[in-house]
């Protein structure tokens, strides 16, 4: 299985969640774009817990049309399977255009994730 966030993304998302425990108002961009490749489902990643790796935090949308931010687990993405059976990806070209507010603002007003 490949592994959905590299060293240097765990290492900036760690980083990301200490600095957002420090500043509030804390509105990174995101640092990874994790997607099902036979499902709607998309996460924009931008923290994660300095307590508990496993638990990341962003855009999450689940392809249900109900975007959200919030936390969620990188083993239970690991384990999500599309409809045709394909694991979860990394998107490999993704480079992030702006803050995770404004991915989430249009993604509420979308319905969906906008990229």
């Amino acid at each position: 299985m490949t592994k959905l966030i590299t060293d240097e993304q765990c290492a900036q998302l760690l980083a990301n969640g200490r600095q957002s425990l420090e500043q509030d108002n804390f509105d990174p961009a995101p640092v990874v774009k994790l997607f099902t490749p036979d499902a709607g489902a998309t996460w924009l990643l931008t923290e994660m817990d300095p307590h508990d790796h496993d638990h990341v935090f962003g855009l999450c949308d689940l392809g249900l049309g109900y975007p959200e931010l919030g936390w969620v687990s990188l083993a239970e993405i690991g384990a999500l399977r599309g409809r045709l059976g394909l694991p979860v990806e990394r998107d490999l070209h993704f480079a992030p255009q702006k803050r995770l507010s404004a991915y989430a603002r249009e993604a509420r007003l979308a319905g969906r994730t906008v990229m």
